[in-house]
């Protein structure tokens, strides 16, 4: 993206992600995602941060909403910047990036259930 494009998205997505975290529960996920280096046209391996606010099921009427963050690793340094200031609930998988998250009491732990499910169904 150049610099007009990054000028021009970068205020709506401060204000989505301010909106995603302002939620009292979010789920969060990471994927890999190849990047092409600058320079010598190959690629490497970053992540991207996925943070879904959606309380639909529970009955608010508040959109839904979700804000990708992009890091060049998985190192748990990325989610706790982006969770910097979130107060609620956070599901998510077991990755121990999130951990330090949690010892506060600001965020509440709801493991996935679907990586809690792999582990039977490797039984």
């Amino acid at each position: 993206m150049g610099r007009a494009g990054q000028r021009t998205i970068t205020p709506a997505g401060r204000c989505n992600s301010a909106y995603v975290m302002a939620a009292t529960k979010i789920h969060a996920d990471d994927m890999p995602v190849p990047v092409l280096e600058p320079g010598d046209g190959k690629t490497k391996t970053g992540r991207l941060w996925t943070y879904v606010r959606d309380d639909r099921p529970a009955g608010s009427v508040d959109s839904p909403a979700v804000w990708f963050a992009y890091s060049p690793s998985r190192s748990g340094e990325y989610p706790q910047a982006h969770l910097k200031g979130f107060r609620g609930i956070l599901q998510a998988d077991a990755f121990a990036g999130y951990n330090s998250s949690y010892k506060d009491g600001d965020v509440q732990e709801a493991g996935c259930v679907a990586h809690a499910r792999r582990k039977f169904h490797d039984l």
